[in-house]
C-alpha cells in the first residue's frame, strides 16, 4: 500500500468511526429499549435505500447539501429523546439507580405485539441514514480527492465494521442494566445527537466539531440528575419506590 493509499485509510477510518459510533449508539439503545425486531427492519430499510442512493449519485453525493437533512433528522431525534428523557427521570426517581443484577423492569415501551414498532424502526432507519450518507461523503469526498477511492472504501467499511463488533462485545453488559436506567440514557443520546444535528443542520458551527456531542451528553446527564433529585424530594408530587 502507497503512502497516500495508506493515508487516505487512516484518515476515512477514524473519520467514520466517529459517525460509526454515533449509528451504532442510537440503534443499540433503541433496539435495548424497543426491542430488536422492528430495530433490525429499521437498520436493514436504512441500509438498503443508502445502498441505493450510493450507487444512484455515485461519486455525486459529495456535493448534495447534508444541512436539511440533518436539521430535519435532529429535530426528530429531539422529539423522541425528549420524550424518552423526562419518562426515564421519572421512573428512575421512582425506582433509583438499581444496581446491574437488580430484576428486570417490564416497561410500558418495550413492544410486544406482533405487528411493527414504528418508533424503534423509524429512529434505527433515521440513524443508519443519515450516518451513513455521512459515512459515504468522507469516503467519496476523500477518497476521490486524492485519486484512492478504494483505500477509502476500505477505511470507511473497516471503521463499520469494529465499531459494531465492539458493540456486540459489549451487548451483554447493557441487557444487564435496569430497564429504566438505559431508557435514560437512551434518552440523554437520543436529545444530545438531536440538539448537535438541529443546529448544524441550521449552519451553526460547534467548538470542536463531533466532540461537542460528549458536553451535550454531560449536560442532558447533569440536567436529568438533577431532576431526578428533585423528583425525589417530592417536588413534582412523585414518592420514590420503597
Amino acid at each position: 500500500m502507497s503512502a497516500a493509499a495508506l493515508t487516505v485509510f487512516v484518515t476515512t477510518f477514524l473519520a467514520s468511526t466517529v459517525e460509526a459510533v454515533e449509528m451504532v449508539a442510537i440503534v443499540f439503545g433503541v433496539g435495548e429499549t424497543r426491542g430488536w425486531r422492528s430495530t433490525w427492519f429499521g437498520v436493514l430499510a436504512g441500509v438498503a435505500i443508502l445502498v441505493a442512493v450510493v450507487a444512484v449519485f455515485g461519486l455525486a453525493l459529495s456535493s448534495v447539501p447534508i444541512g436539511p437533512l440533518r436539521l430535519v433528522i435532529g429535530i426528530l431525534l429531539l422529539v423522541f429523546g425528549l420524550q424518552w428523557l423526562r419518562k426515564g427521570i421519572r421512573r428512575v426517581a421512582a425506582r433509583g439507580f438499581a444496581g446491574l443484577q437488580a430484576v428486570e423492569v417490564v416497561d410500558g415501551e418495550r413492544w410486544t405485539g406482533p405487528g411493527v414498532d414504528w418508533t424503534a424502526f423509524v429512529l434505527a432507519l433515521k440513524g443508519v441514514l443519515l450516518e451513513g450518507i455521512e459515512i459515504a461523503f468522507i469516503v467519496v469526498s476523500v477518497g476521490a480527492a486524492a485519486g484512492e477511492l478504494g483505500a477509502a472504501v476500505v477505511g470507511g467499511g473497516g471503521a463499520l465494521i469494529v465499531t459494531t463488533a465492539v458493540a456486540a462485545a459489549v451487548g451483554g453488559v447493557v441487557r444487564r442494566v435496569p430497564r429504566s436506567v438505559l431508557q435514560l440514557i437512551v434518552g440523554i443520546m437520543l436529545t444530545s445527537f438531536g440538539t448537535f444535528w438541529s443546529l448544524e443542520g441550521m449552519g451553526i458551527e460547534w467548538p470542536g466539531g463531533d466532540v461537542s456531542i460528549v458536553g451535550l451528553v454531560a449536560f442532558y446527564a447533569a440536567t436529568a440528575l438533577a431532576y431526578i433529585g428533585l423528583e425525589r424530594r417530592q417536588a413534582f408530587g412523585l414518592k420514590p419506590a420503597v
